[in-house]
């Protein structure tokens, strides 16, 4: 992993007045340095996500030590004659996105104004002066994929699939020191990636850590982690996904965060298990949000589920492990969400964040579980609510209930295929929840996706 392709270098010049400031740790620094270089990602960004400091108050600190202007890029208006200046790939390359220009000066949104090479580039190409104007990078990515959203790389599976990649072969590159750790995950995770892989497993095996991808049909062994080095890969790993690595007699779980080599930012899910030998870690890769189109939904279709999702009931997404549920609703959310309307969200981990929606995580290690998000969600009286997967009967109970009283649900639902939803639907247990259901989506496959409403719903349900 080269040094020089996450190095910030206004943070760098300016990451120890952060501690001097009082506005963050020394211990804080050091641990977000090592994510960092992990992550692919600048210290700022992880001390933001991580919730070290808050985005504004970091913003407005570089502002104040750089004299240059700061802006909120999620409000901000781009001047879209503007990107002609800078491509789609300088864009992603460079991390600046032009806001607007005066005369001979274009303004460019940047995380690190202080990396004049980039500058230096963008100026030699377009001939004008740039004025930097500091922004978080995660505003500024979500940005160069909105408005540069014709020329974006899409998923992950943009990546060249031609070319064999075995993350082996990184095993024996380097010598067994704590970077070389960080770049088998990554290693493992870029295969992952490559393969269209979304379920990863960790678990002890005859030589060391095996490593095992899951699909939607079989679990496949594609190599170990020497017994030498499995402690350290552990630790790493954990250290990464916000976990504590010195703990391992009880479970524990996570989110993990990375870049793609394309810039595209993914989320994963970590959960570590204890059993009597080693833990067991399973790691949950999602994708980016999509828009309704790439599933192969149409125009009448989404009309439909736009009509239905500002309608009071519950509507299931259904279909088989690993089919991409979730990542659906989310698109969902995104895409036909409305300003006037409220939008709540109850998850294990938020996957992304999605911009106008409330999303909540809970939390066991304070205390903040399911049972607490079920008797304080609905003093937040939100329109609508994404509630991940419950199982109980009082907790489907519970959340049926809210149908009463004007709200929509959505909502994962396990199945392998029609019959199973139908079987498992019939279960006494479901017998309210089935009965305020508005509309049931199915994914069948990639860009296979059916939609039961009215009558058609009726063959399922009843």
């Amino acid at each position: 992993m080269e040094k020089n392709s996450i190095n910030n270098k206004t943070l760098e010049k300016l990451k120890y007045d952060l501690v001097r400031e009082n506005l963050i740790t020394y211990e804080d620094l050091e641990k977000a340095e090592e994510v960092a270089t992990y992550r692919k990602q600048n210290i700022g960004q992880v001390l933001i996500d991580k919730g070290v400091i808050a985005e504004n108050t970091l913003l407005e600190f570089l502002a104040s030590k750089l004299h240059f202007p700061s802006t909120t890029l999620s409000t901000y208006i781009i001047d879209k004659k503007c990107l002609k200046y800078i491509n789609a790939s300088d864009a992603r390359k460079f991390k600046m996105i032009p806001l607007f220009k005066i005369e001979d000066s274009l303004s460019v949104a940047m995380s690190d104004p202080l990396d004049l090479f980039a500058i230096d580039k963008i100026v030699e190409k377009i001939g004008c002066e740039i004025e930097p104007v500091i922004v978080s990078e995660t505003s500024l990515l979500q940005a160069i994929d909105k408005y540069y959203k014709d020329d974006i790389v899409g998923t992950v599976s943009s990546i060249d699939t031609e070319v064999k990649y075995d993350w082996r072969d990184e095993l024996h590159k380097g010598s067994l020191t704590s970077e070389h750790s960080l770049l088998l995950i990554r290693a493992i995770l870029k295969q992952a990636i490559i393969e269209d892989i979304h379920e990863l497993i960790f678990e002890h095996g005859e030589n060391g850590l095996a490593v095992k991808f899951r699909t939607p049909t079989e679990v496949i062994t594609t190599g170990e982690i020497p017994s030498m080095i499995e402690a350290a890969f552990v630790s790493k790993l954990k250290t990464a996904s916000d976990l504590d690595p010195n703990v391992s007699q009880i479970s524990q779980s996570g989110k993990l965060l990375f870049t793609t080599d394309d810039n595209i930012q993914l989320t994963a899910s970590v959960a570590a298990f204890p059993t009597l030998e080693h833990e067991r870690i399973l790691i949950k890769l999602y994708k980016p949000p999509q828009i309704l189109a790439d599933y192969g939904i149409t125009d009448s279709q989404k009309e439909q589920i736009d009509k239905i999702l500002f309608t009071p009931g519950i509507i299931p997404v259904c279909g088989s492990s690993l089919c991409g549920k979730t990542h659906l609703i989310y698109s969902i959310l995104q895409e036909l969400k409305k300003p006037e309307k409220t939008i709540m969200t109850i998850e294990s981990i938020a996957k992304y964040k999605l911009r106008g929606i409330y999303q909540s995580e809970l939390n066991e290690n304070i205390g903040f579980n399911l049972d607490k998000a079920m008797r304080f969600i609905e003093f937040q009286n939100p329109d609508i609510l994404y509630f991940e997967n419950i199982t109980t009967k009082e907790g489907l109970d519970y959340f049926s209930s809210l149908v009463f009283k004007n709200k929509t649900l959505l909502t994962e639902f396990l199945s392998d295929n029609i019959e199973d939803l139908k079987h498992k639907l019939s279960y006494p247990d479901f017998a309210t929840f089935k009965s305020v259901i508005s509309c049931l989506i199915y994914i069948h496959g990639k860009n296979d996706i059916e939609i039961f409403y009215g009558d058609n719903l009726k063959q399922i349900i009843l």
